[in-house]
């Protein structure tokens, strides 16, 4: 513990965000950077508590104060080192995680935490810059061969995992890039794309190889698969959208969110995208449906390409602010309002709101109705979403759903191969080896769990991996 009076005298500050006025002009990292000594000096806030909080909030154990500690005394090749102890890729969750640690660290019981995410980030940015980071080539080859499909944050540390163990790893993605949802789901404004491409050079020269633009299942049979490797992961995430099935669904400009990411992801690498497929927001009335990060994403992107109006309606009540409960330390993912860069952008924001219907003229989105709603519970405790006021007309050009992910592709590898999947949501069954009921075939990552964060599926993925490498050593 480097500095033990600093969260006493040391004040929480945040590298906050780039001017609106600035950002909203471009899909560069909206994030700001603190200097390297008041990063140093954030991170001499942690406590090292008797109990640290942090460590169980994350869903990595990624050791904070350890790590904390180094980054004080200004040792950032150690900070990183013990950093991707616990987790494959900080440089990720360093920019897009919630960060549940921040929730659970002891200095939020005053509502001033450390400011672990940034601080994470920052680590492995000095670690790179000052070239710490090296590939880690196996010394020993196992001649075992693992096939990962699917090449999300989940897929991604399964390979890292089981390459650096020694196994040859082949990572399948059916898309033109690696990088599953964090290459098309997450906006640039988020998450530059160079810094996957950063990581990716650098598990192409430890031996992970990656094959693109081949489904597997489709380009290439599941079962041919599996007789050429030793072990299958499948790491397809969860890409069913949750459907919005109201009268006017078909209309011209009702899309899916990812749809709107997805295009403007590819335009920005400059990837060809077919016209049918773009979606400009350029002077439109846009509405978002759905509360999450994927909805504030659509706001952020909709405002860049220049949307004559944004409003996100959300059929939940609105939540609380943080500074109007009682201080729910230390519980990792508190139920308070959460405002995002992109709305404070800006962004009309309304709750307790349900879409009615689509309207359109001649098969064109032209308005939506909607109303609004309250909840209540019956007799059994059920929540019962019942009708209050007078429907209202909204008139809007586009709408985008943001209603997250049900399960994954049923169709395909998973039917091909029979692998099972449960009762209730459709996500591939596994024991608790991971392994599927198909002979040497594991799973990981949001096709197991059903949507989840990036944090989460990185966890996931190192437990398959472990699991995995268990099974090739019998």
């Amino acid at each position: 513990m480097g500095n033990p009076k600093a969260f006493l005298t040391v004040k929480r500050k945040e590298a906050g965000y780039r001017p609106v006025q600035e950002r909203i002009l471009d899909f560069g990292e909206v994030e700001q950077t603190l200097n390297t000594e008041d990063r140093r000096e954030q991170a001499s806030r942690c406590m090292d508590c008797g109990i640290p909080f942090c460590h169980w909030g994350c869903p990595l154990g990624n050791k904070m104060p350890e790590w904390q500690e180094y980054i004080y005394k200004g040792n950032w090749k150690l900070a990183a080192e013990v950093l991707m102890q616990t987790n494959d890729f900080p440089e990720f969750t360093g920019r897009i995680c919630p960060a549940p640690c921040e929730k659970s660290c002891v200095l939020s019981i005053h509502r001033a935490p450390v400011t672990i995410r940034e601080n994470e980030a920052s680590a492995l940015e000095h670690a790179f810059n000052e070239g710490f980071i090296q590939p880690q080539i196996p010394q020993h080859r196992t001649g075992k061969k693992v096939a990962v499909i699917g090449s999300g944050p989940s897929g991604l540390a399964v390979a890292n995992q089981l390459n650096r163990k020694g196994h040859d790893v082949t990572v399948y993605e059916k898309n033109s890039h690696i990088g599953g949802l964090l290459r098309f789901g997450i906006p640039d404004f988020k998450l530059n794309k160079n810094i996957i491409d950063r990581r990716l050079d650098l598990m192409k020269a430890e031996g992970v190889k990656f094959v693109v633009n081949t489904e597997i299942g489709k380009d290439i049979k599941g079962k041919d698969i599996l007789k050429e490797y030793d072990a299958v992961c499948v790491a397809i995430g969860s890409q069913v959208p949750r459907n919005l099935p109201i009268e006017g669904r078909e209309l011209k400009g009702v899309h899916y969110a990812m749809e709107f990411l997805t295009a403007q992801n590819k335009l920005i690498a400059n990837e060809d995208v077919p016209a049918d497929q773009k979606i400009d927001a350029k002077g439109k009335r846009v509405l978002v449906i759905g509360g999450g990060d994927t909805g504030s994403d659509c706001i952020g992107t909709a405002n860049r390409q220049g949307a004559a109006s944004v409003m996100q309606i959300e059929i939940l009540p609105k939540p609380a602010k943080l500074e109007d409960i009682e201080n729910p330390w230390p519980t990792p993912f508190p139920v308070v309002l959460k405002t995002s860069s992109s709305h404070l952008e800006g962004c009309e924001r309304r709750w307790s709101l349900n879409t009615k219907r689509f309207i359109g003229e001649d098969g064109k989105l032209t308005a939506v109705e909607l109303v609004e709603v309250a909840w209540e519970q019956d007799e059994s405790g059920k929540h019962i979403m019942k009708e209050i006021g007078k429907p209202e007309i909204h008139k809007v050009d586009l709408v985008f759903l943001a209603l997250g992910f049900v399960h994954p592709i049923q169709e395909g590898l998973l039917k091909e191969l029979g692998i099972k999947t449960d009762d209730i949501r459709h996500n591939v069954a596994t024991d608790s080896s991971r392994a599927t009921n198909v002979a040497k075939v594991f799973g990981a990552g949001d096709c197991v769990s059903g949507q989840s964060l990036v944090v989460t599926s990185i966890a996931s993925g190192r437990k398959t991996a472990q699991h995995i490498d268990d099974f090739l050593k019998l």
